[in-house]
């Protein structure tokens, strides 16, 4: 593994960028699908650094970005039970419901903890076993290992007052349900390396060759993404569609067999509710029956309801790659990271907060999107 800072250097920023001006000879759309990427490019500028002829627009790379607002309002009910301690990462707190958020909650007096695994939360279930301790497992195929193993866990040790609450998405059925909409501009894309470090990236060949489109596995650095576009960029005139591992210092085809293996065992792929994007079927990871007792859902008889999204938010827009975070007039306004309007403000890994954070100042920035 090489240090972080050569895949900041300068000199190799400036050389990619360089190569790319030369390979361009028309316009090409690229999507991001990590909101991982998304920062380093809104931090770093990397997009500033580009030709004209490339747009970069974001994807639904941030799990706590596309989860719905019925889950979020599930969490909130679960929550405020009595004798519930609810365990979640921290990013997930300030995510708006219908109704309030985490945080409000657990002012109201609710036991609602902030964890770093899933496996602190089981062990937070065995040192209280008078208490029902539940814990918010959202997430991409990269933390879907950890969550199967608390669950196996939990069940090999007998530990009956833990549980789920399950909001795993899976990218695959994402880019492909990208692709197929209508409204749709991306010709190429840089999946995220985290993701392909578990899954590995065969389940993208078939994506590739069914729509035409380069799928290039990336970093999170700059030297990273800016090597990405470029691989994209060079199938993209050249005509050729193929999957490509920019990554593989990390990252082979077949990906972790074993965390597969475990994934496998204990969760099944299920239709999943994608916030601002609608049900995609195939889409999500769900417990398989033999560990239905560990689903706080089934536990707890959450009811399911319709919620109706901020009429005054386009994050669905923006996770779908149709807008950008500035041609929301409520950006910066109405919308804060202290008063969000939508998820892709609130989290870490948000396009809404990235821009807030690294462009919202910029007097000499054209946020629309277009280059200066």
């Amino acid at each position: 593994m090489k240090y972080v800072e050569e895949f900041r250097d300068e000199r190799a920023v400036r050389v990619l960028a360089d190569a790319l001006r030369r390979s361009i000879t028309r316009p090409w759309t690229i999507m991001e699908i990590c909101g991982g990427q998304t920062h380093s490019i809104v931090r770093f500028g990397i997009d500033e650094l580009l030709p004209p002829e490339i747009t970069l627009v974001h994807g639904p790379g941030c799990p706590v970005c596309v989860t719905p607002i019925e889950l979020i309002d599930k969490a909130l009910a679960i929550a405020s039970k009595p004798n519930v301690t609810f365990c979640s990462f921290g990013d997930m707190l300030r995510v708006p419901g219908s109704h309030g958020d985490l945080f409000s909650v657990k002012a109201r007096g609710a036991d609602v903890r902030i964890v770093y695994s899933p496996l602190d939360a089981l062990a937070l279930a065995r040192k209280m076993p008078d208490r029902e301790v539940v814990f918010f497992a959202v997430g991409f195929e990269t933390t879907a290992p950890a969550n199967a193993m608390a669950v196996y866990q939990a069940k090999q040790q007998n530990v009956r007052n833990f549980s789920l609450l399950v909001s795993h998405v899976l990218v695959p059925p994402a880019i492909e349900a990208i692709l197929s909409a209508p409204t749709n501009r991306v010709q190429g894309f840089l999946a995220a390396g985290h993701v392909c470090t578990v899954m590995g990236f065969y389940e993208y060949e078939p994506l590739a060759a069914k729509y035409k489109v380069p799928i290039v596995v990336t970093g999170f650095e700059p030297v990273d993404i800016l090597e990405g576009i470029l691989l994209c960029v060079k199938q993209l005139e050249a005509g050729r569609a193929e999957v490509v591992n920019q990554y593989s210092r990390v990252v082979v085809r077949e990906g972790n067999r074993r965390a597969q293996e475990l994934i496998q065992q204990v969760f099944e792929v299920i239709p999943r509710k994608w916030r601002g994007i609608g049900e995609i079927p195939a889409s999500g990871l769900g417990l398989r029956a033999e560990y239905r007792e560990f689903d706080a859902e089934h536990r707890f008889q959450v009811t399911s309801t319709i919620v109706q999204e901020s009429r005054d938010c386009i994050s669905g827009l923006i996770l779908q790659g149709l807008k950008k975070p500035p041609e929301c007039p409520a950006f910066a306004a109405q919308c804060t990271p202290e008063h969000p309007l939508g998820a892709t403000m609130v989290s870490s890994e948000g396009a809404c907060a990235a821009y807030y954070r690294y462009r919202r100042q910029r007097d000499n920035l054209d946020l629309s999107g277009a280059k200066p």
